[in-house]
């Protein structure tokens, strides 16, 4: 136990034979269970398992017939925590490049009330940060944004980390299946979560690399993930502003969405008109244009201010207000 709460480690394991006992052998003592998932791997994965289940009674194996992604091995693994009773459920990769000497950062803030979930942050380290590669430094900005856009979590950054905490009472509200099976899982597990009103704080930790090469691109990822961010932003705005509640940011939205939309086409159209008949539109015509979208703008961007300001703080304890989220 963990300052009198019982830890649950959730390794989701696929192709790992040689790293994954190094990461079982480094966890502290004081976890409860290990639950090792191993994902239908094609090599000697299982077998690795199977010798550390013999070796350490907390080891947990879960062989998976098919593979099921890591979305899937992790919901998997959250089913057998809570069967298990465990308060607070950790994911931690497969790979090594999860230091377990950072648990108790990651556990605090869940132990003490502060948090439901956490989540590591590798970009609060400056020296890591000045190491990687300005490319993909540019692709996790853009990534993370549109993650905080969808998700509602304006506080978070590094989306995709993998190395997170979350207790007991926040878990049984979660619906599976609205988490995906694969790398978008991360993501949506943070759209789940809002969905829930939980608390999520990030945590200085950085990676540790040995020289493998990320599954994962973060040009893929972007891309791949980009439009999932969008008709998640868009499901998250509909929800919270126009089908639970209708408030300040409602009109802000819906009126800067009118003016601006009004405004474009006006222009557009005037623009495409004085082309073709080579007469130049009047100031009037022009400023019919342009007066909308200013004043369409400001009040999208005051939407945006008003909405950051609207990340969870506190858990929201009714049953009823859980389930109202939850409709779609």
């Amino acid at each position: 136990m963990y300052k009198n709460k019982c830890i649950s480690v959730i390794i989701p394991a696929f192709n790992a034979e040689f790293t994954v006992p190094e990461v079982v052998q480094n966890l502290p003592v004081w976890v409860d269970s290990i639950i090792l998932i191993n994902d239908n791997s094609e090599d000697g994965t299982l077998e690795s398992a199977q010798n550390l289940k013999k070796k350490f009674d907390k080891v947990d194996v879960i062989d998976n017939a098919q593979n099921l992604g890591v979305g899937g091995a992790m919901k998997e693994g959250y089913k057998r925590s809570l069967s298990l009773k465990m308060d607070i459920s950790v994911k931690m990769d497969s790979d090594g490049q999860m230091d377990p000497g950072y648990l108790p950062q990651l556990l605090d803030p869940l132990v003490s009330g502060q948090a439901n979930y956490t989540k590591g942050n590798r970009f609060l380290h400056t020296a890591e940060l000045k190491q990687m590669p300005i490319a993909r430094r540019i692709g996790n900005l853009g990534l993370s944004f549109l993650t905080k856009a969808a998700s509602g979590y304006w506080n978070i950054f590094d989306p995709t980390n993998g190395y997170t905490a979350i207790d007991k009472q926040t878990l049984e509200k979660l619906d599976f299946s609205n988490l995906e099976d694969r790398f978008f899982f991360e993501s949506s597990m943070l759209m789940e979560l809002y969905r829930n009103q939980a608390v999520v704080k990030d945590i200085a930790i950085p990676a540790r690399y040995n020289g493998e090469n990320s599954s994962l691109s973060t040009f893929r990822s972007f891309f791949e993930f980009s439009p999932k961010l969008v008709k998640g932003f868009i499901q998250r705005i509909n929800l919270q502003y126009f089908t639970l509640d209708f408030t300040a940011v409602s009109l802000f939205l819906l009126f800067g969405t009118l003016l601006s939309t009004f405004g474009l086409i006006w222009g557009i159209w005037h623009w495409i008109v004085s082309i073709q008949t080579k007469v130049a539109a009047t100031t009037g015509t022009v400023m019919l244009a342009v007066v909308p979208l200013i004043l369409g703008f400001q009040f999208l961007l005051q939407a945006f201010v008003l909405d950051i300001g609207n990340v969870p703080k506190q858990l929201k304890d009714s049953d009823e207000m859980a389930d109202s989220l939850k409709i779609y």
